[in-house]
């Protein structure tokens, strides 16, 4: 494998595709690393995009820039024609920054800050969610053009973060009156949207909640409205173990969509995908700091405590706030080094606060300071929340492309973004460097 080195010494061009293993095991040769590091797959990336067009072809994805909003993702999300779900005035400005249409993002934000709503009128983001007669006052006062689209609730049974408790309005009991409201203000409802659920894995529910859409488009018709946006929100499988069950729900979504808002209905369809994009594109290198055996009181065996260079305050934040089950994986060399026997482990991070936990009681080999510990599937609200507590640095991301998707990428970068203008530069120097 031939690693090209850019401009910045983070970011590669690999011949092929990019093994991330691979990748890993030549980084980790030339260590030793004190800090995490992320090896981020932009191939990874561009695959899950290409897979949600061809499974789910009618419903175009607005990304959800909460998941992980760093440049190299919202860029490439970008270049290939993605729309955004933005949640503040902060990511709008993000977004709009990188030179994507206002035309392409959606406040989806039920509940807004006013400053906010202005900020998204000065720049002309236009449809914006809501799911209550208060927002819908405030928006007329500050931004009575927008575009609106009705947030209802529809949750899912299972689901790593439930959103329902938080936002979104009953459907049959609150939605209509809040509909006759908007049109007793004057204000152009465009929609309807819902979320199931981050994480979901409840996947009849996209059917149910599809379906209930229908009845309100349906309604909103005897009032005058003509609903024109059916936004069916996120909760999509994102890791690279749960990759296939895009299957299923694509099933759901599909035969729904089919039903209700057949293609000949001029009903256009939206989603807000995070993890699935971003979930499995990264992955977390860490390294054992330190280590102490411990003798059990009760059993007389030894349990081994092994402390590693990222924590609940860093990347592992996903753990307390997204639910998330981080496994840990060790290298090759490390596996065939280590002998047979396994020892009861806890993973700690480096903080001095014992809330910083990674993993419970697990069977681990007997491994050393200095020894590396990877966790796939790390992609997905970890680096967007993670703080440098107790002096900690939060990692540093190496991005690996192949050479392939490098030039189906060129040609989508569009010229007036300063952004996207530099790594097209920088595709055309690593072409001049490899003829050379």
């Amino acid at each position: 494998m031939k690693l090209i080195p850019k401009d910045d010494d983070i970011n590669y061009v690999v011949e092929e595709k990019a093994d991330v293993w691979k990748i890993i095991q030549e980084l980790c040769q030339h260590g030793p690393h004190d800090n995490p590091f992320y090896i981020m797959s932009l191939d990874d990336l561009v695959f899950k995009f290409n897979l949600w067009m061809s499974k789910m072809p009618r419903v175009k994805p607005h990304y959800a820039v909460k998941c992980n909003d760093t440049s190299i993702v919202l860029a490439t999300l970008a270049a290939l024609g993605c729309g955004f779900d933005c949640a503040s005035k902060m990511e709008i400005a993000k977004v709009l920054d990188l030179g994507v249409h206002p035309d392409r993002i959606i406040f989806a934000n039920p509940t807004k800050p006013s400053s906010h709503i202005r900020h998204a009128a000065k720049e002309n983001v236009q449809t914006m969610t809501f799911d209550s007669e208060i927002e819908l006052s405030k928006i007329k006062l500050y931004y009575p053009d927008a575009k609106l689209v009705l947030r209802i609730r529809c949750d899912a049974e299972r689901s790593q973060c439930p959103l329902g408790k938080k936002f979104g309005c009953d459907p049959f009991t609150e939605a209509p009156s809040i509909i006759e409201a908007a049109q007793r203000m004057g204000l152009d409802v465009i929609g309807i949207s819902f979320h199931v659920g981050s994480g979901c894995s409840d996947y009849p529910i996209y059917y149910k909640a599809i379906k209930i859409a229908r009845d309100l488009f349906d309604f909103a018709l005897t009032l005058g409205y003509e609903f024109k946006l059916l936004d069916i929100g996120g909760g999509f499988p994102g890791d690279n173990n749960k990759i296939y069950q895009i299957d299923e729900v694509a099933q759901y979504v599909n035969s729904a969509i089919d039903e209700f808002f057949p293609k000949d209905c001029g009903v256009e369809i939206i989603s807000e995908p995070g993890r699935f994009f971003v979930a499995s594109a990264y992955t977390l290198v860490t390294n054992i700091h330190s280590k102490k055996a411990v003798i059990s009181e009760v059993t007389g065996k030894t349990h081994m405590m092994y402390y590693i260079n990222d924590g609940v305050y860093g990347s592992f934040n996903c753990q307390l706030y997204d639910h998330q089950k981080c496994v840990p994986l060790l290298l090759k060399d490390q596996v065939k080094k280590a002998k047979k026997l396994t020892y009861p482990s806890i993973i700690w991070g480096p903080t001095c606060d014992a809330l910083d936990q990674i993993t419970n009681e697990i069977e681990l080999p007997n491994m050393n300071i200095g020894d590396y510990v990877v966790f796939e599937n790390m992609g997905a609200y970890t680096m967007c929340c993670a703080s440098a507590f107790n002096g900690f640095p939060v990692p540093t991301s190496h991005v690996y492309v192949g050479q392939s998707t490098l030039e189906m990428l060129e040609p989508l970068l569009p010229a007036d973004s300063p952004y996207l203008s530099l790594i097209a530069e920088s595709i055309k120097q690593r072409g001049k460097q490899q003829q050379a």
